[in-house]
């Protein structure tokens, strides 16, 4: 596929997760009376979707390669579609739960088939051009579902939210059938326990892999954790109604996208990896801020939005380098690769949201673990940069993987790829 198709689908196949979560956020605290249930129930809801969407990345990036990338997505989808219509006409606050975990295993697939697809046919400079397109697709989602879902909620109920997601789904299998070729010739032996357990081991003792997993995961874990506490910061104590609280995240994935759109230009002049320390230090000052705001100033908007900003921003510039670095040295097994960094990228989210959960005080857990997980990611970046074993070279401007599998070609022989990549 070509630059633009890969980057166009893979932002498709990637949204739909984290537009799944934001749509959901607004509707928590108006759950809670709804069902005539505790905010720790429905917080279970949210933390079982993480578990769901973590946990089966562990599986569907091994079926992907033994299988293909279309095969996967439109299974696990049919998944997310059958969670998402489950939830439509939940009766209990435990339909609701059990729901939303089959979101969450169904929503996986798209992580791991959109990063696979890239590596699977592009490296260095234009894979991270490609994952900075597919960032912004990825902001664009995100940025207007809080106010997408504070609006339905309020004119048409919480049932609602997830009529839209079954409307996802369906999007996201009709775009893998009509758009999506096949990027790689599917072995089915790669889905043997003991081909999997070599793969995943392999990844777990290379210490590039999990350093530059790791500068993501504390990154973007930090947003997966806000969202299940931002919604009972922000509209329980700030006092903003659900609508309110949808339009104001945009100042979250309004800021993400705009550094997206800043890093596509800037990447032309200073490289993709260059910038990666100047988002860690706008990932430092956000973590800083948080702690400080919410020690000195009143509880807030803009005391607990600003600094989001600012981490926001800066995870923008951190994730298509680290992302092409962490997946490079995999070629073989891109799709185990790719599902192994969104496992530790999720994890991260899931661990946040459990300690959040374990301190019970949502605004103490704010102060105390978004700033720990921008630490661990600074930490995990001073590691890969200190070890020059460890550091990627920088990448030529332009490497494009020798073959493109062509959707119904048998296995090509490695004269036949090298052939096809010299015409």
């Amino acid at each position: 596929m070509s630059e633009g198709r890969t980057s166009l689908i893979g932002g498709c196949l990637v949204a739909i997760g984290p537009m799944s979560l934001a749509l959901y956020t607004p509707a928590m605290p108006t759950l809670v009376a709804e069902f005539a249930t505790s905010d720790a129930m429905v917080k279970l809801s949210l933390a079982l979707y993480f578990a769901g969407f973590a946990l089966t990345q562990l599986v569907c990036g091994p079926i992907s390669d033994a299988f293909g990338r279309r095969v996967a997505t439109i299974a696990f989808m049919a998944i997310y579609l059958l969670g998402s219509m489950i939830a439509v006409f939940a009766p209990t606050i435990e339909f609701l739960i059990a729901a939303r975990l089959l979101q969450g295993i169904g929503a996986s697939v798209g992580v791991a088939t959109a990063r696979a697809i890239v590596r699977d046919q592009f490296t260095g400079e234009v894979s991270s051009r490609i994952m900075n397109t597919i960032g912004i697709i990825l902001a664009i989602g995100p940025a207007v579902s809080p106010t997408i879902g504070g609006l339905m909620l309020d004119a048409a109920g919480w049932y609602s939210l997830f009529l839209l997601m079954a409307g996802f789904g369906l999007a996201v299998i009709a775009v893998t059938l009509l758009f999506m070729r096949e990027t790689i010739v599917p072995d089915p032996a790669r889905i043997r326990p003991a081909a999997i357990a070599s793969a995943y081991g392999q990844l777990l003792r290379n210490r590039h892999f999990l350093a530059t997993s790791i500068t993501v995961a504390g990154s973007v874990g930090a947003l997966y954790t806000l969202a299940t506490v931002l919604p009972f910061v922000l509209i329980d104590v700030a006092g903003l109604t659900p609508t309110q609280y949808g339009i104001g995240m945009l100042a979250q994935s309004g800021s993400f996208l705009a550094a997206s759109i800043a890093a596509r230009f800037l990447m032309g002049r200073l490289g993709a990896y260059r910038l990666v320390p100047i988002g860690l230090v706008l990932v430092g000052i956000g973590a800083v801020g948080m702690a400080v705001s919410i020690a000195v100033l009143p509880i807030g908007y803009l005391s607990i939005m600003g600094p989001v900003a600012f981490y926001a921003f800066g995870i923008a510039l951190v994730m298509p380098a680290m992302t092409t670095a962490s997946l490079a040295p995999f070629p073989h097994m891109a799709g185990a690769a790719a599902a192994m960094m969104g496992f530790i990228q999720m994890g991260s989210g899931l661990l946040g949201g459990a300690i959040c959960a374990l301190i019970g005080e949502p605004i103490l857990a704010t102060q105390i673990v978004v700033p720990a997980l921008g630490a661990v990611a600074i930490a995990a970046y001073l590691v890969y940069r200190s070890h020059p074993h460890l550091a990627e070279p920088e990448p030529r401007p332009e490497v494009v993987a020798p073959s493109l599998i062509r959707e119904g070609r048998g296995r090509a022989t490695a004269d036949a790829i090298e052939d096809e990549s010299a015409n």
